[in-house]
């Protein structure tokens, strides 16, 4: 054996008494990770079960994870990835929703803000895990007008108007005290008037190409159907193997 084949050999014995119980201590309960598993039996999905178009059939879902109670059922799973194709995600919530897309609001300088802007195609994904049911939106991104900004950051508290403005988003900060001193004083200045929108805060819309919702099934053989925006506008429904 060459010496350097010795040397990786060994490398590798060594790591393997230290992997194993970290690997099996990481629910903190002794029980190994892989072996954490459970069936999906609450529902299935058809063809004939589909709404022809997405959009009918992302709020037939909605509203059921509204009427079951799900927390924070507007809660979606943003990635995009910027012009070093290093892709990012996060949790946003869904604000809006018709015919033209999905929408979220956030600072345009943030992250995901540069990176939407350098790269504009995202995607999203609601996991509704209590219904066992997962959809997911692939699209194109552009900013919503000033005036749906407008009317959405009327909407808010006069906290979140505030906050808009004394956070610098994803820039680093020493401590939160500096935030709430920030925020402190725009309280302070903005008191009993209106508080202007941001010239760099406002709304992204996600208009889909492709949706595919997912219904969990025993023993992994899930149910899978994608709709595919077609030139003319239409939209193919398609089954996936799961």
């Amino acid at each position: 054996m060459k010496p350097s084949t010795r040397s990786k050999v060994a490398s590798f014995l060594f790591y393997i008494p230290f992997a194993l119980p970290i690997w099996k201590a990481i629910t903190g309960t002794g029980v190994r990770v892989a072996d954490m598993r459970r069936d999906y039996k609450l529902s299935s999905l058809d063809r004939s079960d589909l709404a022809a178009d997405p959009t009918r059939q992302f709020d037939q879902w909605f509203q059921d994870a509204i009427s079951a109670g799900i927390a924070d059922p507007t809660a979606m799973i943003l990635a995009t990835a910027g012009s070093d194709r290093r892709p990012a995600t996060r949790t946003v919530l869904l604000k809006g929703v018709d015919s033209r897309g999905f929408v979220f609001f956030t600072n345009y300088q943030s992250r995901k803000g540069q990176q939407l802007t350098e790269n504009p195609y995202a995607s999203l994904l609601f996991a509704w895990t209590p219904l066992e049911r997962q959809v997911e939106i692939r699209g194109t991104v552009s900013r919503v007008t000033q005036e749906e900004t407008e009317a959405y950051f009327y909407s808010r508290p006069i906290g979140n108007q505030v906050g808009a403005w004394a956070s610098e988003q994803s820039s680093v900060i020493e401590t939160r005290a500096t935030l709430e001193k920030r925020v402190a004083a725009l309280m302070e200045k903005y008191r009993g008037q209106t508080v202007p929108v941001p010239p760099f805060w406002g709304g992204f819309r996600v208009a889909p190409d492709s949706i595919e919702f997912w219904q969990g099934r025993p023993s992994r053989l899930h149910d899978r159907f994608r709709y595919t925006r077609a030139e003319n506008g239409t939209w193919r429904i398609e089954r996936l193997s799961p």
